[in-house]
């Protein structure tokens, strides 16, 4: 199996952390030979990231989430910690603005250089998921 990164993350943030990406503006910068594949993204107020977490060294098959002792110790399955065993990581973003082959997005959990693996529109349809659920411990992270 093999990834190609299609670009990187252009980030403030240099070192991770647990919290305050709410309101972070973040701009994804597109390699040139894949930004045609930008064309119809304006369209869309919310997009799927996709980034290889190379930041991570180490795997953990249990832990708890955020280091915090009023949360379980979960498998990382059950949990977005990034010290897994394919370090994939997920976010949903808001669109800002389009320039070229960059997008600015408020919301992406990474740290300045992360490769960008894909993005995808976030589409209501497929995406949104009706009387989901969660454990109530979730609501104790900070976003």
């Amino acid at each position: 199996m093999q990834l190609k990164s299609i670009g990187y993350i252009k980030s403030p943030i240099k070192q991770p952390k647990f919290g305050g990406w709410q309101d972070l503006i973040t701009e994804i910068i597109i390699d040139d030979n894949y930004s045609d594949g930008l064309e119809g993204i304006d369209e869309y107020s919310h997009l799927i990231i996709l980034y290889w977490l190379d930041k991570v060294d180490k795997v953990k098959l249990k832990m708890r989430p955020q280091g915090r002792k009023d949360v379980p110790e979960v498998g990382i399955f059950a949990c977005r910690c990034p010290w897994r065993p394919n370090p994939i990581g997920m976010t949903t973003v808001k669109v800002i603005e389009r320039n070229g082959n960059i997008l600015k997005v408020k919301g992406l959990d990474v740290v300045d250089g992360t490769p960008l693996i894909d993005i995808k529109p976030y589409t209501p349809p497929y995406d949104a998921v009706e009387g989901m659920r969660c454990p109530d411990w979730v609501n104790k992270l900070e976003y």
